[in-house]
């Protein structure tokens, strides 16, 4: 992508004005030993490319304001940091996979990294994640809000300024956030405009070139306030705003309701929290969200299905976390698994495939200023993909070949959300017709293949909207009985069946029949 980027409205464009989408993963590099995770188990070129492969344009790559501030600490050696931490085994992996950097001054290795990123055509976000080294976050570890024991502002206002003027006139270093998940009891909103405005207005002027991005309070969830408040700078157009969501930011949601009813919740809180400053006409970058791989929970599952149909339906820029198969010292423990991490152990492989592919729908733009070359282009506000979370998959009409050739009998199926085919209008009168054509998807009972038909008039034909989620596609058919959009997982067509999970059911699972009607 070209660089710099700006901002215009709620996008993030380039030079051209054209929409830049940033699809981006966590990679830390703010904890005790300050170097980026996975070191000493591939080649720093080879987690590069790893994550070129999986789709991502961008890394959110995180540090701890003392690496700049605190000059001895900046000029340790990798070798003398995780000697000091007694960290041999790390230290023999990094020697035999990137032994170029085991005598770099850590800022130096830093930058390294950076580099390397901008080598494999990945942009960086650098991300102020704590000011003394190690795990984040917890209400009293003293990096909470402005004026904690390791929270000085002008020690961190120094910090933004180093790294802004050490990265300017590197391309590939197009944003800088200010501060990670800020807060504790200290926390307010007066304190917020006063030191995040100093902190941005710091990091512009040393380096004109980055977005600024401000997150929010009460763990980055929470950017309410800015409803009738504005943030006051001397600069435009590089503003961006960040927040975070994970199913832990509403555990007794998840646990005390039905999916649906949970979905809505949580949907409705990300809006009056942070979705609304879209509408306002500021970029919206979650720079974290992500779910335990390690276990298979029914809540981690409606948490994502839910979180990717918001995500798909406000197109926003995004960072999940984490990139980390393991860490070198996490709490006290030394080479432990990071569940979250989208590799495995030893950054050999992808930890859950069927993660990456849910992710891969939103990691592309679907729609703002300049796209070209994309299914977006030349439509017209009916234009909608019917997006189906829990596969990452959307709703097509399958070809003339596979239908007369191949003895298909089911019209409609799950395919990439870029596929001309994936394309439909959403008619006032409730029709999902192919884009383009008279054809509309017509219900015909339980278990049996959703039709293609020429004749748009009957209740089989209309579709809304229904449960608290309003993730169900529902039609009524012939007896008067109420059917909704479904998915066989074993032939992945598409399906209709008696609408399930819409009741106040905690133990019902309705990914399946979840579904969302995304504008582009």
């Amino acid at each position: 992508m070209d660089s710099p980027l700006y901002t215009n409205s709620r996008w993030i464009v380039d030079g051209e004005g054209r929409r830049v989408k940033l699809a981006c993963v966590n990679w830390p590099s703010h904890i005790d030993a300050v170097l980026a995770e996975g070191l000493s188990k591939q080649p720093l070129d080879a987690i590069s490319k790893r994550i070129v492969s999986m789709g991502f344009n961008c890394v959110r790559f995180t540090w701890p304001t003392f690496l700049f501030t605190n000059d001895s600490l900046g000029a340790l050696t990798v070798r003398q940091s995780f000697q000091n931490l007694n960290l041999s085994q790390a230290l023999a992996g990094i020697q035999d996979n990137n032994p170029f950097i085991i005598d770099l001054p850590l800022r130096k290795a830093f930058q390294a990294v950076v580099s390397n990123l901008g080598a494999n055509h990945l942009v960086a976000i650098l991300d102020n994640h704590i000011s003394k080294p190690g795990w984040c976050c917890s209400l009293n570890d003293g990096n909470g809000f402005f004026g904690d024991e390791y929270f000085n502002v002008d020690v961190w206002l120094k910090g933004l300024s180093r790294v802004a003027a050490m990265f300017r006139g590197v391309p590939n270093v197009v944003g800088m956030s200010l501060r990670n998940e800020l807060r504790g009891s200290r926390q307010n909103v007066d304190d917020w405009f006063r030191y995040m405005q100093q902190g941005a207005e710091k990091v512009h002027a040393a380096n004109p070139d980055v977005l600024v991005i401000l997150s929010g309070l009460s763990y980055d969830i929470d950017l309410s306030f800015l409803g009738n408040r504005s943030v006051n700078l001397s600069f435009t157009n590089k503003l961006v705003f960040e927040t975070h969501r994970y199913k832990f930011s509403n555990t007794a949601t998840w646990a005390d309701h039905s999916a649906n009813e949970a979905c809505k919740i949580v949907q409705d809180d990300m809006t009056s929290k942070s979705g609304f400053l879209l509408d306002k006409g500021f970029p919206l970058f979650v720079s974290e969200f992500g779910i335990d791989e390690s276990v298979n929970d029914a809540t981690d599952e409606s948490f994502m299905n839910c979180f990717l149909s918001y995500a798909a339906e406000h197109d926003f820029d995004w960072a999940i976390w984490a990139l980390t198969g393991s860490y070198y010292i996490r709490q006290g423990k030394t080479n432990t698994e990071e569940t979250y991490g989208l590799l495995n152990f030893d950054w050999s492989d992808v930890r859950n495939p069927r993660l990456l592919r849910r992710i891969s729908t939103i990691q592309s733009p679907f729609k703002g200023p300049g796209l070209r070359g994309t299914n977006t282009e030349q439509l017209t506000n009916t234009g909608k993909l019917i997006f189906h979370p829990s596969t990452g998959l959307c709703v097509m009409r399958r070809s003339v070949f596979e239908l007369t050739r191949r003895s298909v009998f089911a019209p409609l199926t799950l395919g990439p959300c870029t596929h001309p085919k994936a394309l439909w209008s959403y008619t006032p009168k409730k029709t999902i017709s192919l884009y383009g054509a008279d054809f509309c998807i017509q219900a015909d009972g339980p278990g049996k293949p959703g039709k293609l038909r020429n004749i748009c008039i009957d209740p089989d034909t209309k579709w809304e909207a229904i449960s608290d989620s309003k993730l169900h596609l529902s039609s009524t058919v012939g007896d008067g009985k109420t059917v909704c959009l479904d998915v066989d997982f074993h032939t992945n067509n598409v399906v209709t069946n008696w609408c399930k999970c819409v009741s106040d059911d905690k133990t019902c699972d309705p990914s399946s029949q979840w579904f969302k009607l995304i504008k582009i």
